[in-house]
């Protein structure tokens, strides 16, 4: 199994711990005065969801995580259970409500997302970094209050609710950044 030296330590890096997966989502490289590097780490379960703080010395080692990523489809939501097929194998993958977490206000059908398996199991899912997603229903935007970033909640057609620009109107096609929830462009369509 291959494994990371603190030199390779950088956020999104995928580790084993106590024989289970984790993602470094905060990496801090710290030197004192004296005495070896340290490396101050937050690592999320990718099974449990939990966090935990960790710190290692300059010349430690993690194992590499046994963790796979594939592209995958998402082709429909049934309850809880969000379904995605693998685009090269066909296999098809079911998500829990937990496991998608807030990403499902990025999901429409279609839409290729990467899927991270580990041991053949599906743990979490990551969307595309930017979604094209149609207006449904806002207020409308008041005339002449264009001189401040004036802002309103918009609801697209996932039912997820975004905040946008006043001019956006209902069937517009907005770009969202699936990392920050933000609103991007209005889309030409």
């Amino acid at each position: 199994m291959p494994s990371y030296k603190t030199s390779d330590f950088r956020k999104g890096l995928k580790v084993q711990i106590d024989g289970e997966p984790y993602l470094m989502i905060e990496m801090n490289f710290r030197k004192p005065g004296k005495g070896n590097a340290l490396y101050e780490c937050r690592l999320r379960n990718l099974v449990r969801g939990t966090v935990l703080s960790r710190t290692y010395r300059g010349g430690e080692s993690l194992e590499a995580a046994d963790v796979e990523e594939v592209d995958a489809q998402y082709l429909y939501r049934q309850g809880d259970t969000f379904v995605f097929m693998n685009n090269s194998t066909y296999d098809q993958y079911e998500l829990t409500e937990d496991q998608v977490g807030d990403n499902w206000k990025y999901l429409k059908e279609g839409t290729t997302c990467s899927i991270v398996l580990y041991n053949g199991n599906p743990i979490t899912i990551t969307p595309p970094n930017h979604v094209t997603l149609k207006v449904e229903y806002c207020e409308p935007g008041v005339k002449g209050d264009t001189a401040t970033n004036v802002t309103k909640p918009v609801k697209v057609e996932t039912g997820a609710e975004i905040t946008c620009p006043s001019f956006i109107d209902i069937g517009n096609v907005i770009k969202v950044d699936t990392r920050t929830g933000e609103y991007v462009e209005r889309v030409n369509t």
